[in-house]
């Protein structure tokens, strides 16, 4: 977007006329905060070098971190550990939770950490739970800033939000604050618990298999936003989507559009993203897919790996991780540009989705052993898929959209 006359997009200007739009489009203090996040962390390609250093001065890059371990830290931190069976009220004031969410931990100044009693049983949760507590410790030095943690549909509104208090739009100051210390703690947790070189070398060893964040003792939400940051191939995304169009997390250092957004629900999504099937779909397992979509007039080429999940409200929702093809393939001195042409001409010739032609078969499988990622290897082996960004700009022919389920 060209910020042309620049004038209006002066930093007066747009101090005036941001709150007055949140107000107007009802969008809250911290979910702009959220976006404006996501934007810097998408230009940096998801790279804190600071974050990473604190992280592995506490940990010394050791993998895996056992719980103890993690108790060990915490017990180091000068935090104290307690457990509950219901939420205080108190703790809950103004983050409204709804049915399909529960609180898993929050830190009470000055040093205490209330854990919900149900992660007792769940060890990689936990271990997250208070690496994120750790980094608050360590980065934020335990400032009195009530940081609550929940998991379910609405996870991404910890801490007291001021908009939910009000019933308001208004943006607060510490809406930004809060919510960039939100993700400074969680990038700290994922750096602590997945220690940068070790956990790439870890994925190396396994392909970047999703099941590789068993062997590090993590969760696959945990794994497979790690592989984003420490992968040396830097064109990746990542979505945790519910249904039927809730993205509670998104990463998109390769810059693919969004199948839908996470403050509003689309009207008319494409279904063949591999996100979405997976959604609708009674799989198990992994599900892997190349997809061709079209990306500002030019096709290119993705491929991905998605699982189903369940979080601690036993909400059913969908992990995604996934890169785009095209700069791989034009590191190998192809034309990335016309094998996705081809490859796109193959689908809409037969109504959407085709096995990969040989030629173009062979140059993926190349890009595949070069990067060293299973699971676009056995995406290779099915069906491609074309998608699209909306369905009102459905490639196929005819357009699908009406008949899509």
């Amino acid at each position: 977007m060209a910020l042309e006359p620049n004038f209006l997009f002066s930093k007066e200007i747009l101090q005036i006329a941001i709150p007055e739009m949140l107000s107007q489009t009802g969008t809250s203090g911290r979910q702009f905060a959220h976006l404006l996040i996501r934007a810097h962390q998408e230009h940096h390609q998801n790279h804190f070098p600071d974050l990473e250093r604190a992280a592995e001065e506490i940990g010394l890059k050791r993998l895996p971190l056992s719980l103890d371990e993690i108790l060990a830290i915490t017990k180091q931190m000068g935090l104290k550990i307690k457990w509950f069976d219901k939420t205080p009220a108190a703790a809950l004031e103004g983050v409204g939770l709804n049915t399909q969410s529960v609180v898993t931990s929050f830190f009470e100044p000055p040093n205490l950490i209330y854990i919900n009693k149900r992660m007792k049983t769940q060890p990689h949760r936990l271990k997250y739970n208070l690496a994120v507590h750790i980094g608050h410790a360590v980065l934020h030095d335990k400032d009195g800033m009530k940081n609550i943690l929940v998991t379910g549909r609405n996870e991404i509104s910890p801490l007291q939000d001021q908009s939910l208090r009000t019933q308001t739009s208004d943006m607060e100051a510490q809406d930004i604050l809060h919510a960039w210390r939100d993700f400074e703690c969680s990038f700290f947790a994922g750096a602590l618990l997945c220690p940068k070189v070790p956990f790439r070398q870890m994925l190396d060893r396994n392909g970047y298999e999703i099941s590789t964040g068993k062997l590090a003792g993590v969760s696959e939400s945990v794994a497979m936003r790690r592989m984003t940051a420490v992968s040396p191939y830097p064109h990746w995304h990542y979505f945790d989507a519910y249904a039927p169009g809730k993205l509670k997390a998104v990463y998109r250092g390769n810059g693919i559009p969004l199948p839908w957004g996470n403050m509003r629900e689309v009207e008319d999504p494409c279904h063949h993203w591999a996100v979405f099937r997976m959604i609708n779909a009674p799989l198990t397992g992994t599900s892997s897919q190349i997809s061709i979509l079209n990306v500002g007039n030019e096709p290119r080429i993705y491929a991905c790996e998605s699982v189903k999940a369940h979080d601690l409200a036993d909400n059913h929702h969908v992990l995604c991780s996934g890169i785009d093809l095209n700069p791989a393939i034009e590191a190998q001195g192809k034309d990335a540009l016309s094998i996705a042409n081809e490859l796109k001409q193959v689908c809409v010739n037969n109504s959407g989705s085709a096995p990969i032609p040989k030629s173009i078969k062979k140059d993926l499988m190349s890009v595949a052993k070069i990067l060293n990622i299973n699971w676009v290897e056995r995406g290779i082996e099915n069906d491609a898929r074309l998608i699209c960004s909306r369905g009102a700009v459905c490639p196929r022919t005819p357009s699908c959209y009406k008949q899509c389920q």
